[in-house]
C-alpha cells in the first residue's frame, strides 16, 4: 500500500504532505508520516475508513462546524485506488475526519 496524504490546516497554512507506505500492516522505510505505525495498523484493521461516504439527501448530518481542515488521499489500498477529500464542515464530514485520523496525521488541530 503506498498513500500520498495532503493536510491544509486552514486557507492561511501551507499544505502538509506525507507519504505513507505500509507493508504487512507496518511502516515500510520509505514513510514520511508522523505516525505511521498507528497509520499502518489503521488502514490494516479498517481498510473502510478511505471509503468517502456517498453524499445523499436522505442522511441528515449534524449542521456543525468543526474547523477549516481539509485533507485528501490518493494511492493505492490493497490493489484498490484510492482518491478521497476529507473535510470538518459538518457532522458526517467530521466523522470521517475522525474515522480516518490516524492516517491523516496530527496535523491542523484537529482531534
Amino acid at each position: 500500500m503506498e498513500l500520498a496524504i495532503v493536510v491544509t490546516p486552514s486557507e492561511t497554512e501551507p499544505a502538509i504532505n506525507y507519504t505513507l507506505v505500509c507493508q504487512d500492516g507496518a511502516p515500510a522505510a520509505e514513510s514520511k508520516h508522523p505516525q505511521a505505525d498507528a497509520a499502518c495498523t489503521a488502514l490494516k484493521n479498517h481498510p473502510a475508513i478511505l471509503n468517502a461516504p456517498a453524499r445523499s439527501t436522505d442522511r441528515a448530518c449534524t449542521q456543525q462546524y468543526g474547523g477549516p481542515q481539509r485533507a485528501t488521499v490518493t494511492g493505492i489500498v490493497d490493489g484498490t485506488p484510492v482518491d478521497v477529500s476529507f473535510a470538518r464542515t459538518d457532522g458526517c464530514q467530521i466523522a470521517a475526519w475522525n474515522a480516518a485520523g490516524d492516517v491523516l496525521g496530527p496535523t491542523g488541530g484537529a482531534l
